[in-house]
């Protein structure tokens, strides 16, 4: 078995070497991310794995925090007629009593930097270049390892990226990597990693199959979201709720339903975030306008004649599927509505015990209430709109994700998809619904044509 590629995140006080961790291990709990300088006091370790097989240890260390008086004081280490290289002079410097005491947190950095292979130099882009930086880089390079450095927080809009990148190739540091730990691009990850590469050949089999299973994941996990998203339309579109035609019953079904609704939705978001390695915190699902429902007439829609045995196009079915419906009169039912009674009735027992209580529903004067289909549309949007919030979010964000109505026309216009239809007169494929049956092939198929559409 390959010995993991060790590095170690090394850089100033308050850059953002945590935050980067956080991100690279997608372990939104690894050490503690603050504002505050110093927040991290000892050497903490993590490790990426693939298929069980270790590929690379990261080590996140303590921040630098007085390189230029450290400098000094290394000067000062050789003797007469010494000429001590780097790794020499540090290592004299690790064994004196001021590497215990006034530059305890520096020694720490530079002994773990001292057994990796490589180190991670994290620069907060927004900072000016100063002294104290190159100071830190010139006594870290004494380590005689590779260093690449990571430009952090770059989506800022006040960040210094041109000044620094001129400052790092004055120290012929000219291989670096741009990253945001906060809102890291879509390919950060693997250009840090082929970054190194190119500092470490010997390392190259390893990060490339870092590089092919980071990937694998992700496609995976976009797969996995969108087919949440789809269960959560199918189930909408599928719910429904029978109730008396009274003004009082009909707006507590009305409150139900929006309830269900709007529980549905955060049980969604909860296992996107839970999907994404974020915090349940990150992002809730607000409450949805347009949730008024409607009077469905579906249980007459084509696909539900089509699962009765009824030819659309000729007869009862042809009313039916230009929205006729039921017309409940005063006293009984319309011939059209009678026939297609009598339909039910002399089909299968499985039809009859499946729609002839909701048509007895309606007989009896009941009404249906269903899903909008705005609801439906707005349902999609905004846990799009939160599947690419997560995938542009970095694991070291701390606020909340803010998921507004967002302007998308492919789903603001022009029909719903065929699954939702569909789904319209299944009232068994929806989990909101009594007696729900979801493990149906038929549900399954629509819920993945579904995802794959959207």
């Amino acid at each position: 078995m390959t010995k993991p590629l060790k590095l170690a995140v090394v850089g100033h006080t308050n850059v953002g070497k945590t935050s980067l961790l956080r991100t690279l291990t997608r372990d939104v709990g690894f050490g503690e991310v603050s504002h505050r300088p110093s927040t991290t006091r000892h050497v903490e370790g993590a490790r990426l794995s693939v298929d069980g097989e270790p590929l690379l240890d990261l080590f996140d260390t303590p921040g630098l925090e007085d390189a230029i008086a450290l400098l000094d004081y290394l000067d000062r280490l050789e003797r007469p007629g010494e000429r001590l290289d780097g790794p020499a002079r540090l290592a004299r410097f690790l064994e004196g009593s001021e590497a215990r005491q006034r530059f305890e947190q520096e020694a720490k950095v530079l002994r773990q930097l001292l057994t990796c292979d490589a180190g991670l130099y994290v620069i907060d882009a927004r900072e000016p270049v100063l002294a104290k930086y190159r100071d830190e880089l010139e006594v870290l390079a004494g380590c005689g390892k590779p260093l690449l450095p990571v430009l952090n927080f770059v989506s800022s809009a006040n960040h210094r990226e041109p000044a620094w990148r001129e400052a790092l190739a004055r120290l012929g540091l000219h291989a670096l990597v741009r990253f945001d730990s906060v809102a890291p691009p879509e390919d950060g990850e693997r250009r840090l990693y082929e970054s190194l590469a190119l500092l470490l050949e010997h390392a190259r089999p390893q990060l490339e199959r870092l590089i092919a299973d980071q990937q694998a994941q992700r496609q995976a996990r976009q797969q996995s979201a969108q087919r949440l998203i789809a269960e959560l339309l199918i189930d909408c579109a599928a719910c429904r709720r029978s109730v008396a035609s009274e003004a009082e019953q009909e707006q507590q079904a009305i409150g139900e339903l929006r309830k269900a609704v709007r529980q549905r939705e955060q049980r969604c978001v909860e296992a996107l975030l839970k999907l994404y390695a974020f915090r349940p915190q990150d992002a809730a699902a607000s409450d949805l306008p347009l949730l008024d429902g409607r009077w469905g007439d579906d249980l007459f829609n084509p696909e539900t004649l089509k699962q009765l045995g009824v030819r659309v196009g000729g007869g009862i079915a042809a009313g039916a599927a230009a929205g006729a419906g039921v017309d409940l009169l005063v006293g009984g039912l319309t011939l059209g509505a009678a026939a297609l009674a009598g339909a039910i009735a002399g089909g299968a027992l499985q039809t009859a015990r499946s729609y002839g209580g909701r048509l007895l529903g309606k007989i009896r004067g009941q009404r249906e209430l269903t899903v909008d289909d705005n609801v439906l549309r707005l349902l999609a949007l905004r846990q799009r709109q939160l599947l690419q919030a997560l995938e542009a979010r970095g694991h070291a964000a701390m606020d909340s994700i803010q998921v507004a109505t967002p302007q998308d026309k492919s789903w603001r216009e022009g029909k719903l998809p065929e699954a939702l239809s569909k789904a319209r007169a299944h009232p068994q494929w929806s989990s909101l619904n009594a007696h729900a049956r979801l493990n149906q092939a038929e549900r399954q198929e629509q819920v993945e044509v579904l995802a794959q559409q959207l």
